[in-house]
């Protein structure tokens, strides 16, 4: 976030004032306002009655989100789009400006994502969703083991069940959807494993290993690298506040020590 230091007294006067704990609290109700607008807007019956209320309503709200991001650029100026909430409150405000008619009427639509901004106001959804963008490369290493188990079990499933299930089990994609549906236990047992084990008896290994493996290891893994990025990133914002904390008391030493040899001399 910008400081006073790196702010001229208007600039940092623009920011206080956004950034001001009531105002936040104003924009929070507003955004949570606009979803519920959009949801009604979903009813016919809503549209039938209260479209131009609506409507309007949404237009003001949509120009009180103009006037914060443009507050906050001329505060900031080129800082604003170094930090990634700010550019991403951008990006969201600037979609609902294009005219959602011809070709872009699918930008509508995307008026909703606006709700994703409270991931940038209310600080307990901010660190939530800091915590999965940190756990992004972790996730990337569990995904790949996650993938080379569903490929050979894909592999040996198409090997053995093929022949005599070919609606679950004809082809190597038949067989990765087949077991994702299990992986999910979307009515594996009745519509897959039991069927199969009527002309194999000893296939309920298989989907027990499987279940295991992919449900149950895997869910857990991808829970254990979230916490532990969530943890790591705490950590690492407490070190830089114990830091700068630690450089201002280096600075008011050096000046106490300067006062006293002044005082001395």
């Amino acid at each position: 976030m910008t400081t006073e230091t790196t702010l001229s007294p208007w600039r940092q006067k623009i920011e206080d004032a956004v950034t001001h704990s009531k105002v936040q609290s104003v924009l929070i109700l507003l955004i949570i306002l606009n979803a519920v607008m959009m949801g009604l807007e979903t009813s016919e019956y809503m549209r039938e009655h209260y479209s131009t209320l609506l409507q309007v309503a949404d237009e003001v709200i949509l120009g009180i989100f103009v006037i914060e991001i443009i507050a906050l650029l001329l505060a900031r100026g080129f800082a604003f789009f170094k930090d990634g909430w700010a550019v991403f409150d951008f990006i969201v405000i600037a979609i609902a400006l294009v005219p959602a008619s011809g070709p872009f009427a699918v930008l509508r639509a995307l008026r909703v994502l606006r709700v994703l901004r409270l991931a940038t106001k209310v600080p307990s959804l901010h660190k939530v969703v800091s915590g999965l963008l940190a756990a992004i490369p972790g996730l990337g290493s569990v995904s790949a083991v996650m993938g080379l188990i569903f490929y050979v079990s894909g592999v040996l499933a198409t090997n053995l069940f093929a022949k005599d299930f070919p609606d679950t089990f004809g082809t190597l994609a038949l067989s990765l959807y087949t077991l994702f549906q299990v992986m999910t236990g979307d009515g594996w047992s009745d519509s897959v494993a039991r069927p199969i084990m009527e002309v194999f008896p000893y296939a309920w290994i298989f989907f027990v290993i499987f279940i295991l493996i992919s449900t149950f290891v895997i869910l857990n893994l991808f829970i254990a690298v979230i916490v532990d990025a969530s943890n790591d990133e705490e950590e690492g914002k407490a070190r830089a506040e114990r830091d700068a904390l630690r450089d201002r008391l280096d600075e008011v030493l050096i000046e106490v020590r300067e006062i006293k040899q002044r005082l001395k001399d």
